[in-house]
């Protein structure tokens, strides 16, 4: 009788998991990266690592139906004639038209106008539909100068000065031929159907000097009226929140690695800056050596997805978050009503990111005509403006729970972190503990 060992079952590997050998044999046989929209995908430390700390005895909580909690917000009251007044603390990120469509980016002016917020042009421009559907609109300035114009600086709400994203701080943006059509073409001055790149850095500045004569620029141009914003992408954000200052912002916005972005290589999306929880407290703690916070706002985005969200990042020290990736979500991306058009791109609803190719069945990220027929821009504008209604609601719940009149109220002492990155990241202590990493040098 012959002895036989059992057989081993089969093990993968973690570090090459199916998606790896799927990636290595994509590159292997086409020789070159891959391209896709949102964020990062990858599980990183976020805001579901930390809990909000109620009220019991020791604190006493505000009645949901009969006391106020204010959501009340202005942005830009450092140096501007005329701030930004917002009803909610949660504004849209910039997102061009050119990467989306064009009834998409009239809805997100719908949504946001609804819910008495503001929204934000993006690369390529301002066009008449957002600047018409938009009551508050912040135009971006950015690398490439696609669609800049003295006159649409000066039709906007407040200008946002972007250096880098989360998705891709340090890279540059892209917008592929198949969505360069005759509208988009002539907004950025370019030819109809050729890949476009834009700029990893300003063409007119070398540094945070000649950072404050391009904010000074703008404020001569817009007559000291509008808001002024610096965006970068959540890499060292202890100093850049320190030099935006330095360099006479009003508003500064960082966004980390979960935040999206149109098209960038994935390599860079999943492998550079660092997540939006781990961005908020360097950032807050440079305007507060500087004597400067709650007197310059601080804007986080990235992978904001709810009212708890909102609240934790309100929490650790930020005036107003911004969303991207949601508000289209709200919108009507990824939605399962169109997965046999998903599975047809080779996909499934949820997971499709090919934005940068212009078929996005949604009628969002593509400037086809007959898929973008797809958006109904008002009855998407009233779906964003639900969705924020709910954040907003959400936020105000939890504040309420914790005793604040006002979601500005709540600060670091109301939160207690899960895991101790989470907690070395935001500055609070570990859950049962009063242990907060890194603090005194333990």
């Amino acid at each position: 009788m012959t002895y036989r060992n059992p057989p081993t079952t089969p093990r993968k590997s973690a570090t090459f998991d199916d998606y790896t050998l799927s990636e290595i044999r994509r590159a292997a046989a086409t020789g070159i990266y891959d391209i896709r929209g949102a964020g990062a995908k990858r599980k990183l430390p976020h805001f579901d690592d930390l809990l909000v700390l109620g009220a019991s005895i020791s604190r006493y909580p505000l009645e949901g139906y009969r006391e106020r909690c204010d959501t009340s917000v202005v942005l830009g009251s450092r140096h501007a004639k005329k701030p930004i007044e917002l009803k909610i603390p949660i504004t849209i990120a910039g997102m061009s038209f050119g990467s989306l469509s064009g009834p998409a980016k009239e809805a997100l002016g719908r949504g946001a106008t609804l819910s008495g917020t503001s929204t934000t042009t993006g690369d390529g421009g301002m066009t008449e539909e957002e600047r018409g559907h938009s009551k508050m609109l912040v135009y971006q300035y950015l690398p490439s100068r696609y669609g800049m114009n003295p006159r649409d600086l000066r039709r906007a709400d407040a200008i946002e000065i972007v250096v880098g994203q989360g998705a891709k701080p340090g890279g540059g943006g892209m917008l592929l031929g198949q969505k360069i059509s005759d509208r988009v073409a002539e907004m950025r001055t370019l030819p109809k159907g050729i890949d476009q790149r834009s700029a990893s850095r300003h063409p007119d500045w070398t540094g945070p000097d000649d950072l404050e004569i391009k904010i000074l620029e703008l404020r001569e141009i817009t007559d000291w009226e509008k808001p002024i914003y610096v965006k970068v992408g959540g890499a060292r954000p202890y100093y850049d929140t320190a030099l935006a200052v330095k360099s006479g912002a009003d508003v500064v916005v960082i966004d980390g690695m979960q935040g999206g972005t149109a098209a960038t290589q994935e390599v860079f999306i999943e492998n550079v800056g660092q997540p939006t929880l781990a961005c908020i407290r360097p950032a807050v703690q440079a305007l507060q050596d500087l004597g400067m916070h709650r007197k310059v706002q601080l804007i986080i985005s990235g992978g904001i997805r709810n009212g708890a969200d909102v609240a934790k990042a309100l929490a650790l020290g930020v005036d107003a978050v911004s969303i991207g990736t949601a508000a289209l979500v709200a919108l009507g991306d990824n939605d399962p009503r169109w997965e046999a058009d998903y599975n047809e791109l080779g996909t499934t609803a949820g997971a499709y990111d090919d934005w940068h190719e212009g078929r996005d069945p949604a009628g969002i990220t593509t400037q086809d005509p007959e898929l973008m027929k797809r958006l109904d821009p008002i009855a998407a504008g009233r779906r964003l403006a639900n969705y924020l209604k709910v954040m907003t609601l959400e936020a105000q719940t939890i504040a309420r729970a914790c005793g604040k009149n006002s979601l500005h109220n709540l600060e670091p002492e109301d939160l207690v972190a899960l895991t101790i990155e989470a907690a070395a990241m935001a500055g609070v202590p570990l859950a049962g503990t009063n242990w907060i990493p890194g603090k005194n040098g333990f």
